[in-house]
């Protein structure tokens, strides 16, 4: 099994949990030339951009130390630019939560990251 297939069972298992937790997802795999977001989905009146991280081993740490400032910043960049190919209204509630899958146990980091601008 590949990275990219790999990646979209891990996924699969994270839209699930949120689906049970009372996520609707939207979309996957939302790409433009800046970035990509794992996962966009509402939960109560929120729109969530969720980034999804998958590591085979804790030797390096968990996925949540991965979604660094940079990873942080280009996230941010493409959630202006799906808010606004959307037609999104400015005063849409964002979020930007963390999804971190290991050993098939699937942990969510509400609100993470802040919007970051540049």
């Amino acid at each position: 099994m590949n990275k990219r297939e790999v990646g979209n069972l891990k996924e699969d298992a994270v839209c699930k949990v949120l689906e049970k937790h009372g996520y609707k997802v939207l979309e996957r795999n939302y790409r433009v030339r800046q970035g990509e977001i794992d996962i966009v989905a509402k939960e109560d009146e929120y729109l969530v951009f969720v980034e999804v991280k998958y590591r085979k081993s804790l030797n390096a740490g968990d996925g949540f130390a991965a979604v660094d400032i940079r990873k942080q910043r280009q996230i941010s960049k493409v959630a202006l630019f799906y808010l606004y190919s959307h037609k999104i209204a400015d005063d849409q509630a964002i979020r930007f939560d963390v999804a971190s899958v290991s050993d098939d146990k699937v942990k969510i980091i509400k609100n993470a990251f802040d919007y970051i601008a540049n």
